[in-house]
């Protein structure tokens, strides 16, 4: 009879490990380090700070730089921190960060995932341009065939150097015998234009102004504004000061419209996020929120990040259709818009 405790005995005693309890084994391995709740904590502790300032982008200060208006300028872009935060929690193979990196996907998409549809509901009752076509334009004559070839009827341009004014007006006569010029910003239109007025801004210089134009469904009170423009500088930060006066300015004007229907085109320097253009954007509604498709970036013209030529309009004016143009020789692309009267 073999003891227990001889060398046989303890080699014959053991039982084979099962395929299933191996197959358990190798799963809790390869699951051991997601479940490690000490991996991914700087991931997804980035993963909410991104979700706040997605979240609370209207709560940072503007203080300081104007940071707030700095965020919300871009604030679409910072949508490109999910996919890197992403990346990081499957190198780290860590569970509470991938969790962590739904909450800024979820918020990204709540504030700009309706900006990814087409929303455009067909042609309008008549089509309108803006387009900031730079003082320092290598290319008007290829500006002037875009223009003509748009199928706008009315059409806005700013930043109209004093010798380019000229160009421009001989160049759209033939197509929009309606016109007006008020300092750097101007007006075409194939309707009759009446009661202009300029309207101060508070820059010291005309770059606003307010038309009457008479389509053939009514009137339509017609704003065309260049707002200063913005510096993001090492020492300063994002300096809009200026360009927050005339908004404010801007805004008060349009509120006194005694026309029922309005729109406003130009370049306001600014996005339909950021917090200092409310004076205009909370009684107007953007053309391309309502009926583009995409983010509709206009500048700059050769890798567009921001949409800040913008197409506005209230009293029941509805916009079935909004687009940005092919650059031209501006440093940024015209935008256009159909409305329905």
């Amino acid at each position: 009879m073999v003891q227990a405790d001889s060398p046989a005995a303890a080699a014959g005693s053991g039982q084979p490990e099962s395929k299933g309890t191996g197959r358990a084994s190798t799963l809790r391995g390869r699951l051991e380090p997601w479940l490690d709740r000490r991996r991914g904590w700087i991931t997804a502790a980035l993963a909410v700070l991104t979700a706040l300032l997605l979240g609370f982008h209207a709560e940072v200060p503007n203080a300081v730089g104007n940071l707030g208006s700095l965020l919300e300028t871009f604030l679409p872009w910072l949508g490109l921190a999910v996919p890197v935060l992403l990346a990081l929690a499957l190198w780290r193979r860590s569970a509470v960060a991938l969790v962590a990196v739904l909450l800024p996907a979820v918020v990204w998409l709540n504030l700009f995932g309706g900006l990814l549809t087409d929303k455009s509901t067909g042609k309008g009752d008549f089509t309108v341009l803006t387009h900031n076509v730079a003082a320092g334009n290598d290319d008007p004559a290829g500006t002037l065939r875009l223009l003509n070839g748009s199928g706008a009827q009315i059409v806005a341009l700013e930043e109209l150097a004093s010798g380019a004014a000229e160009t421009y007006t001989k160049g759209l006569a033939a197509k929009y015998p309606y016109h007006v010029i008020e300092g750097t910003v101007g007006l075409w239109s194939s309707y009759p234009i009446d009661g202009v007025s300029v309207v101060n801004i508070k820059i010291g210089w005309t770059r606003a102004f307010r038309a009457e134009v008479t389509t053939p469904k009514g009137p339509l009170a017609v704003y065309v504004a260049h707002l200063p423009s913005v510096r993001v500088k090492f020492d300063g930060g994002f300096t809009a000061e200026q360009r927050d006066v005339s908004a404010q300015a801007l805004g008060d004007a349009i509120e006194a419209e005694p026309l029922r229907k309005v729109l406003l085109m130009g370049d306001l320097n600014g996005t339909m996020n950021d917090r200092s253009l409310a004076p205009i954007s909370s009684q107007m509604r953007s053309a391309h929120g309502a009926a583009g498709d995409g983010f509709g970036f206009s500048w700059p013209a050769a890798f567009p990040m921001a949409r800040i030529d913008q197409i506005l309009s209230k009293g029941g004016l509805r916009p079935t259709d909004s687009r940005v143009l092919a650059a031209d020789g501006s440093d940024h692309r015209a935008v256009a818009a159909d409305f329905r009267y």
